[in-house]
């Protein structure tokens, strides 16, 4: 059913010139996907890292707002040092805890421009950058929701606070509005439908409890896009399988004839990866109508299973055209790929939900 890009990876980090001094691209990825006049834009997250010689030493960078006006600032830590634990590539935690001391990156969002979808031309500087003390860590994994002539782009927000999530808007990726925190902490993985429904805005979420609980998928309303409320549980992780471990939304919801088709990414509980897809009530979108059983993108490609954060694919964007559904999609933490099945065909791997 997948058929994978011959071009893959489209993007790697060695395509990407750091924004940074003295730093080096570890990752692109996860980008969101809008159409604007005639391009294709992917908004990448570029993850960089100061560059470092010596093996026993981990340097990373977060900008520091301590002044007033945000300052990138680097610290070395030693492997040795008993206070922390490294053992997750992505993240520095206090030995001992699930509380991150450090990430090991600094992610933005870029800009990368295609007219056919599969060559991209990428800017040199970040389109959106941190600017605010709940963006210190980085900006992560945006998506595009298209409404009017308007681009809504909701970005995952990271600082020592925790992990939120921001919206910015903009007519010509040029200009942006911020519009600050619309999900508070704990929370990720936000994909704003891309038209009202009965009267409200609808966007799914992921929130992440500390205490009873799971990283499951929720569905909440707004008036205006900025306060959302009415939460509602939607769907939860499941067993040992593939999607035991945690689930959030991918893309932002595309609308069929039989409904709102969700392609969303799901974790078992080694870290593995896969996308799924979710059928939606068109009036109620509260409502599952089906839901794939197994995935329908694994990774199997070896760009997908080795590299930063090995047997990952994850989108962030997607696009429906001529009755292909197209995934840009971030494999193993480190590169951008594409691939695209046939709408008929997942459609046809839903099964009526219970």
């Amino acid at each position: 059913m997948v058929k994978r890009f011959q071009e893959n990876p489209l993007i790697t980090p060695e395509q990407v010139k750091p924004f940074h001094p003295d730093h080096e691209v570890i990752g692109v990825f996860n980008a969101g996907v809008a159409k604007f006049q005639d391009e294709i834009l992917l908004l990448m997250r570029v993850a960089e890292r100061p560059k470092s010689g010596d093996p026993d030493t981990v340097r990373t960078s977060f900008i520091d707002f301590s002044g007033g006006k945000g300052k990138l600032k680097t610290v070395a830590l030693n492997k040795k040092d008993e206070r922390y634990d490294f053992s997750d590539a992505r993240t520095v935690l206090w030995k001992g805890t699930d509380t991150a001391a450090y990430l090991t990156s600094l992610s933005y969002i870029r800009i990368a421009r295609s007219r056919d979808g599969r060559n991209f031309a990428i800017d040199d500087r970040p389109c959106i950058y941190p600017e605010t003390e709940r963006e210190a860590w980085g900006i992560e994994d945006p998506r595009v929701t298209q409404i009017g002539d308007t681009y809504y782009i909701q970005y995952t927000s990271v600082s020592p606070e925790g992990i939120g999530v921001g919206l910015i808007s903009t007519k010509d990726f040029r200009q942006y509005r911020r519009h600050g925190l619309i999900f508070h902490p704990e929370n990720k993985d936000v994909a704003i439908f891309p038209e009202k429904i009965n009267g409200k805005y609808y966007a799914l979420h992921r929130p992440v409890p500390k205490g009873i609980g799971s990283p499951d998928i929720w569905l909440a309303e707004s008036e205006d896009l900025i306060h959302w409320g009415n939460h509602r549980h939607l769907l939860g992780v499941s067993g040992d399988g593939w999607e035991g471990g945690r689930i959030g939304a991918g893309a932002v919801p595309i609308r069929t004839d039989e409904g709102w088709l969700e392609i969303y990414h799901a974790a078992d509980k080694n870290q593995r990866y896969c996308l799924g897809a979710l059928l939606l009530d068109l009036n109620d979108p509260a409502k599952i109508l089906a839901k794939t059983e197994e995935p329908i993108f694994q990774p199997e490609a070896d760009y997908e299973k080795n590299g930063f954060f090995g047997n990952v694919v994850f989108t962030c964007g997607v696009l429906h055209e001529a009755g292909r559904i197209i995934v840009y999609y971030g494999a193993a933490d480190e590169c951008v790929a594409g691939a695209e099945m046939p709408l008929s065909e997942i459609m046809a791997k839903l099964k009526p939900y219970r």
